[in-house]
Order: C-alpha cells, then sequence, then structure tokens
C-alpha cells in the first residue's frame, strides 16, 4: 500500500516542486535588476556637476564623494540640474 501511494504521489510532488523553483528563480532574478547603480555628481574644478560619482537609488545614507567626509553627490534630473538625492551603494 506504501509503494502504491508513493508511485502516484511521487509525479506530483515533482511537479509542484518543479514549478515552485522556477517562481522562486524568477523572482530572485527580477529583484536584483531593481537596484541599478546611478551616477551621481559633485562640483568640480570644470563647474558645477562636472565630476562622477557611483551612487544608488536605494535610500539608506546619503551619497558622498570621499565616503562619509565629501561632497554630496547628486544626480541629474530632466534639465541636466542636479537636485536629485542619491544614496550610497
Amino acid at each position: 500500500m506504501k509503494t502504491t501511494f508513493l508511485k502516484k504521489m511521487m509525479p506530483f510532488a515533482v511537479v509542484v516542486m518543479g514549478i515552485s523553483g522556477a517562481f522562486l528563480t524568477t523572482s530572485m532574478q527580477s529583484d536584483s535588476n531593481s537596484a541599478s547603480p546611478r551616477t551621481g555628481y559633485i562640483n568640480g574644478p570644470q563647474g558645477a556637476c562636472s565630476v562622477p560619482v557611483n551612487c544608488s537609488d536605494i535610500p539608506g545614507q546619503v551619497c558622498r564623494a570621499n565616503g562619509a567626509t565629501g561632497q554630496q553627490a547628486f544626480g541629474k534630473d530632466s534639465q541636466n540640474n542636479c537636485v536629485e538625492l542619491l544614496y550610497r551603494p
């Protein structure tokens, strides 16, 4: 009786595990793409917003040029003004 039960339930269990694995893999892939790096800018010798700095969109500590002591970096908006608040990557 146990062997009959296992023979009938095994294909169902494999299908359920396969489907759940596919959904988990898809959700992990889409989550990693949502945290895209952004380029922030600080004032430099060439003028305002002239020096690029690596930043992020994910809220946290404010993005700065040299760690915690440098100038605060801002992202450019549609008119090329440095006004967008960015965060550390």
